[in-house]
């Protein structure tokens, strides 16, 4: 086993250049790959090509020095690494749930074609289960007679906004793989985190891909759970915040991921437990998995529900201004795939109404998305003559706005908190009509 190996990471979008500076942070000699040009120039200039905090810092400490470069060959990567990390995407395909795995066998199929030298292929997208079995007999037939290839499958599970900290600090690790090489060489690349006693899990390939999935699945479940509730709440009465605080301080249950709103969006979520239903479907269990169903139409319905909340209020919405605060599916990205605020937004502007977005990272994705709404420079141009305001994404400076000094701004005070992150009473002694989800509002239509 190579004490200092050379590593290369394929494919350098949101999870390949996290792990890639991250593991020059570590202290190895890594080469980033990618087939755009345009991203490895500005990687190589250590320009970051998306939002993600702390990573722009990692990569300019890295870019250039030799210790992190970056190429369009995949040529020089297989010559050059002794451990090659597979992050390329795992789209879902168009008109189906399953994942696209084009990039992944792309990829392997490369490398395994081009090495000129015993190596390690570890793969950290998210795939599914089976993939690695398959990769195995593609290994077997692309690669040199002369040469050994060993297979690893270990998942990531970054955070957007934490992406860095999640990689250099992880709260676990596990690596699916048959060859104990393997989990030896993924040990001395984690040697640090490992160290400091997080836990390292050694598992066959079908445990490691599905790690991954379950993990989002389970996640998706409790969010979609507590908007169930909410749904109850508002027809009922109650304050869905209070009841998903009560339900928390069960040491079952825990009170992270309990907070009602309108629902979770991103690149992984939605996409992993469409896929995983797809798979286990080819598998021939769809009853086993029919709730991951109904759990991505709970979260669908949250995003509707806000649209007839703001119909309820406003009773017709032709050329009726609404102020979107937020685009991106969370806060500290830039990320706004299949995200509910930008859907909300565009569902009202398809109704007719007159909609003005900012978001403080996510506008000029957006707008490649849904180019026809309003985009504005600025929370208060957002605000300016707006009949009701939506909070979407909860970053911190929509959190603190100060409800006396956005008066000014609108044209009718009236706010709809689709977070549950506002202080309620400090806006309607502001003199504002709040509204959120979860808590019934007598004034609205049922």
């Amino acid at each position: 086993m190579i004490q200092n190996p050379k590593i290369t990471v394929i494919g350098t979008g949101y999870l390949g250049a996290t792990h890639a500076a991250s593991m020059a942070e570590l202290g190895f000699d890594v080469l980033g790959v990618d087939v755009d040009p345009a991203k490895i120039e500005k990687l190589t200039q250590g320009i970051l090509p998306f939002h993600e905090p702390e990573l722009p810092e990692l990569l300019l400490k890295h870019a250039g020095t030799g210790r992190l470069s970056f190429t369009t060959s995949i040529q020089e990567a297989a010559e050059y690494g002794d451990i090659h990390f597979i992050a390329v995407g795992t789209p879902q395909k168009e008109g189906d749930n399953a994942a696209d795995m084009t990039y992944v066998y792309d990829a392997v199929s490369s490398i395994a074609r081009l090495a000129n030298k015993d190596c390690l292929i570890a793969g950290k997208s998210t795939v599914p289960v089976g993939t690695s079995r398959e990769l195995l007999k593609l290994i077997e037939r692309e690669k040199s007679p002369d040469v050994e290839i060993q297979l690893a499958w270990n998942p990531e599970f970054l955070r957007e906004g934490f992406a860095v900290k999640d990689t250099l600090e992880p709260d676990r690790l596990i690596v699916g793989a048959e060859d104990e090489r393997a989990v030896k060489a993924l040990k001395l690349v984690y040697a640090d985190a490992i160290s400091r006693e997080t836990p390292f899990i050694a598992s066959d390939f079908e445990t490691a891909e599905l790690t991954k999935v379950a993990a989002n699945a389970f996640l998706a479940t409790k969010i979609s759970f507590i908007n169930a509730f909410s749904e109850v709440t508002e027809r009922v009465g109650g304050d869905i915040r209070v009841l998903a605080d009560a339900i928390g301080y069960d040491a079952r249950i825990g009170r992270r991921f309990l907070n009602a709103g309108v629902g979770f969006g991103g690149g992984c979520l939605p996409k992993d437990i469409r896929a995983l239903q797809a798979r286990v479907s080819e598998l021939g269990l769809d009853r086993t998995m029919s709730f991951l169903h109904e759990i991505d139409q709970i979260n669908l319905r949250r995003r509707e529900r806000v649209v007839d909340l703001v119909k309820s209020v406003l009773h017709e919405l032709t050329d009726k201004k609404i102020a979107v605060l937020g685009a991106t599916f969370k806060p500290n990205s830039d990320d706004v795939r299949d995200s509910p605020a930008l859907d909300v937004a565009a569902q009202l502007y398809n109704a007719g109404a007159d909609v003005s977005v900012y978001d403080p990272q996510g506008m000029p994705n957006s707008a490649k998305r849904f180019p026809r709404l309003t985009y504005a420079p600025t929370i208060e141009d957002c605000l300016e003559s707006a009949e009701i305001v939506l909070l979407l994404t909860e970053w911190t400076e929509f959190r603190e706005l100060n409800p006396e000094a956005v008066s000014t701004f609108v044209s009718r005070k009236r706010i709809l908190d689709g977070r549950n992150v506002l202080d309620e009473t400090k806006w309607e002694h502001a003199g504002w009509e709040f509204y959120a989800l979860g808590r019934r509002t007598d004034r609205l239509i049922p």
